[in-house]
């Protein structure tokens, strides 16, 4: 290993751009969990709003949460990978400054991982709304993806990993489209498997006021990352992609 962690503790790492109407229900939900060996990184990307303020005020009366102020807004990849370089956890986790969890996630997740001597796992989530309703749509967890399944569609929701850097030591999220994507593709490259836990263990926000433009957009970052990043021939990227749509179309318009 090159580097030493804190061997129980899980870094989880909340990227923060104009989020005021949503981060203190994000913290509290990391701030309430079951598991209590947790600090929290908030890196702030120049937020305009108060978020900072949010983020000052929680962190003076939390001591595990640890504020990092960017002087300048360079995107949610760099701010997740300072948030990785100033973890000292040996877990690293991720939460959107939007998007919450239930309060027994990173406690029933470590166990799991610690169980099975997993290093990266994933969990289920459901999908809410602005008002943060729930909706009808749950993702359940695969047990396990290597590569090649990946390749095929993108069924990990970073709200919902979890990454043992004892194991998995360079997490780096590259500043393009579905940079999360492309960083679990990375790590399953080198062999990794990621394990899936099927329980119901986060919340993700949709927000969506165009959802079929969103999917489009999506469908093409998709396919640049399938052809230009991970250098699949034409056939290889066609065969892939078609899985990606027929999922898509089964889970946002069929399952509902």
């Amino acid at each position: 290993m090159s580097r030493e962690y804190i061997d129980n503790l899980v870094s989880v790492i909340v990227p923060v751009y104009n989020a005021e109407q949503y981060l203190k229900e994000t913290l509290d939900s990391i701030i309430n969990q079951t598991y209590k060996e947790i600090e929290i990184l908030c890196v702030d990307d120049m937020s305009k709003d108060s978020s900072r303020n949010i983020l000052k005020e929680y962190s003076s009366i939390h001591g595990n949460i640890k504020p990092i102020f960017l002087e300048k807004n360079a995107g949610v990849s760099n701010a997740r990978n300072i948030g990785i370089s100033n973890a000292k956890g040996r877990y690293i986790a991720f939460l959107d400054s939007d998007d919450v969890w239930l309060p027994d996630k990173i406690e029933k997740q470590i166990n799991f991982m610690k169980k099975n001597g997993y290093s990266f796992t994933f969990t289920s989530y459901r999908f809410m709304d602005g008002n943060s309703n729930e909706l009808n749509t749950i993702v359940h967890a695969k047990n396990e993806l290597d590569y090649e399944r990946l390749l095929k569609h993108n069924a990990i929701a970073c709200l919902t990993v979890v990454i043992d850097r004892y194991v998995i030591e360079d997490i780096y999220m590259p500043n393009i489209n579905h940079e999360d994507y492309v960083t679990w593709l990375s790590i399953l490259k080198k062999g990794h498997k990621a394990h899936g836990l099927d329980e119901l263990l986060a919340m993700y926000r949709t927000r969506s006021n165009s959802l079929s433009g969103n999917k489009l957009k999506a469908a093409r970052w998709t396919w640049n990352i399938l052809r230009n990043v991970e250098k699949l021939g034409l056939i290889k990227s066609l065969y892939c992609f078609s899985y990606y749509a027929i999922i898509n179309v089964y889970k946002h318009f069929i399952s509902k």
